[in-house]
C-alpha cells in the first residue's frame, strides 16, 4: 500500500510538473505597463513545451514572428520596433494557449543600477529624507514613464527571472522608485517628449565586484568567488558575483538605450583597483547585452566623512578623494560614458545625500547632449586642464568651462600647494574668468596643486552653469 501511495503522489507531481511546464511562460519584464525601446530589434524571451512553435503577435504592425523552444523550453527572438508610441499589445501563443501584453509603450528604455544612492526612494529612507521628495511625489502622475523594480537577491547561481512588474508613473507607485532614476527619466521624458522606461537594479551598501560574474573577476585576485552558501552568510551584497547573479542576470540582454549607474561608497577602501574594476564591469556587461557600447553615465560618490567608519585603524588611503580620482579617470577610458560630479550635495554624516535632484538631473544632461544630440546648455563639469608655474604663483586652467568658473562671490579656501619637500599648504586663491591663481607664503617654489582632495569637502569652484568643479590632484605622491 505504501508503495501504491509513493507511486500515485510521484504521478500527480509529474502532473503537475509537465502542466506547469506546458504553458507558456514570460519573464516579469514582459508584461502590462512595460516599456520597449523604440527602433530597435527587441529581444522577447520566455519558456514553453520543448520543440514548441511560439508566434508573437505585435500590434504596432500587425506581423506575426515565429521562434521554436529548445530542449529545455526556453525560447527567444527580437520583434521589430517602431518609433516612439503606443499604447499596444502584445500576444504570444503556441498552439495551446495566448498570452496578452496590454499597454505597451514604446520609447527610450534606460537600465538604472548601483547601490544604496540608486536605491534611496523618492519617500526617502526611514528617518532619512529625499528634499522635496513628497512634492515630487504629489506632481508625479504620468503614463508616459513606466519603471519597473527587481527585487534584492544575492544567489550563488544566475536567476532567470523575478518577481515584480511594470508600473505607471502615479503618487501610488513612484514613493517607492529610486530618487535618482525617477530625476533622470522625468527630465528626458519632459525634454524629448517620448515615452521614457526605467529598469531599476540596485541593492544598497553593495561592493562593485558583486555586480560581476567570475568570468570578469578572473584578474582581480582579492575578488572571492563564493562556492557555498555559507559564504553569503555575512553581507552577501559584498560578495563577488551575488548581484550580477541575483538581480543583473534576469534582465540581461532586454532592449535598453543605456545604463546610469551611481556606486562606490562600498568600494572606497580599495580605490586603487576601482578604475579597471569599472573598466571591465562596462565592457562586459555591453558585451552582455550585445549591443554595442552603449552609454554609460554615473555619479561620482559625494564628500563624506568615512574615517568614522574606521576608529581605530584609519588610513591616509581611506580619503574617497582617492575614489572618486579613479572614478574621473575611468570618465576619460571609459568609451560614450561621462560622469555628474556630486562635490556640491555631500553631507559629513550622513552617506544618503537628501538633494537626489542634483545626481539624476546631472545624468540627464549626459544623455540629453551625449545621447541624443541636444546642445544649448551646459552638461559636464569644468575639469582641471593645465597649471603655469610663474615666480612663486600656480594658475590653474580648466576644461569645460566654455562661460568660464565661478565661486559666486564667496572665498576660496579649498586649494592646497606643495613645493618639492610634498608638503601641502592653504593657498590663496584668486578666481579669474577661466582660470586660478594660487599662492602661499609658505611655499615659494610650487610644483603641485590639490583641490578638496578630502573625505568631507564642500564645492566651492563651479561653471556658471551651476555645475561643480570636482576635487583633483596634479601630483601622484
Amino acid at each position: 500500500m505504501k508503495n501504491l501511495k509513493n507511486g500515485f503522489i510521484a504521478f500527480v507531481s509529474l502532473l503537475v510538473g509537465f502542466q506547469m511546464n506546458a504553458a507558456i511562460k514570460l519573464p516579469a519584464l514582459f508584461s502590462d505597463n512595460m516599456m520597449l525601446q523604440q527602433k530597435s530589434k527587441a529581444p522577447i524571451w520566455g519558456w514553453a513545451d520543448k520543440n514548441q512553435t511560439v508566434k508573437i503577435k505585435t500590434s504596432w504592425d500587425a506581423k506575426t514572428y515565429e521562434v521554436k523552444a529548445d530542449k529545455d523550453g526556453k525560447w527567444k527572438t527580437v520583434v521589430q520596433t517602431p518609433v516612439a508610441g503606443g499604447p499596444y499589445e502584445m500576444k504570444v501563443f503556441d498552439a495551446k494557449e495566448t498570452k496578452s501584453i496590454k499597454n505597451i509603450l514604446i520609447g527610450e528604455v534606460w537600465l538604472c543600477s548601483g547601490q544604496s544612492n540608486m536605491e534611496m526612494p523618492l519617500k526617502g529612507f526611514p528617518g532619512q529624507p529625499v528634499y522635496k521628495g513628497n512634492e515630487v511625489i504629489v506632481h508625479s502622475t504620468n503614463k508616459q514613464i513606466r519603471f519597473i523594480t527587481i527585487p534584492r537577491a544575492t544567489v550563488l547561481t544566475p536567476n532567470e527571472d523575478f518577481q515584480g512588474k511594470w508600473s505607471e508613473a502615479g503618487p501610488q507607485t513612484t514613493g517607492n522608485f529610486s530618487a535618482t532614476a525617477w530625476y533622470f527619466g522625468s527630465l528626458l521624458q519632459e525634454v524629448l517628449a517620448v515615452p521614457v522606461g526605467l529598469i531599476h537594479v540596485s541593492y544598497g551598501g553593495s561592493s562593485m565586484e558583486a555586480w560581476m560574474n567570475q568570468e570578469m573577476l578572473k584578474d582581480f585576485t582579492s575578488a572571492k568567488i563564493p562556492t557555498r552558501q555559507e559564504d553569503l552568510a555575512k553581507d552577501p551584497n559584498r560578495v563577488a558575483t551575488t548581484l550580477f547573479n541575483g538581480m543583473l542576470s534576469p534582465v540581461i540582454g532586454y532592449g535598453i538605450k543605456g545604463c546610469i549607474w551611481y556606486q562606490g561608497e562600498s568600494n572606497y577602501e580599495r580605490a586603487g583597483q576601482y578604475k579597471e574594476l569599472m573598466k571591465k564591469m562596462v565592457s562586459s556587461w555591453r558585451g552582455l547585452w550585445g549591443q554595442g557600447e552603449f552609454p554609460f553615465y554615473y555619479c561620482q560618490i559625494a564628500p563624506f566623512n568615512y574615517a568614522q567608519f574606521h576608529p581605530k585603524d584609519n588610513k591616509e588611503e581611506y580619503n574617497s578623494a582617492y575614489l572618486r580620482e579613479a572614478q574621473l579617470q575611468a570618465s576619460k577610458e571609459i568609451p560614450n560614458s561621462g560622469m555628474a560630479v556630486l562635490m556640491d550635495i555631500g553631507e559629513e554624516n550622513n552617506i544618503h545625500p537628501i538633494h537626489k535632484e542634483a545626481g539624476g538631473t546631472r545624468l540627464g544632461y549626459l544623455a540629453l547632449t551625449k545621447t541624443y544630440g541636444i546642445s544649448g546648455f551646459e552638461f559636464e563639469s569644468p575639469e582641471y586642464k593645465a597649471l603655469e608655474i610663474k615666480d612663486n604663483a600656480i594658475t590653474v586652467s580648466f576644461d569645460n568651462a566654455p562661460n568660464g568658473i565661478t565661486s559666486y562671490g564667496k572665498e576660496v579656501t579649498g586649494f592646497e600647494i606643495a613645493g618639492e619637500d610634498k608638503l601641502f599648504y592653504p593657498a590663496k586663491a584668486e578666481v579669474r574668468r577661466k582660470s586660478v591663481v594660487l599662492k602661499s607664503d609658505k611655499v615659494t617654489n610650487p610644483v603641485a596643486v590639490r583641490y578638496l582632495f578630502k573625505d568631507v569637502a564642500e564645492a566651492q569652484i563651479f561653471s556658471t552653469g551651476g555645475l561643480p568643479l570636482s576635487s583633483f590632484r596634479t601630483d601622484n605622491w
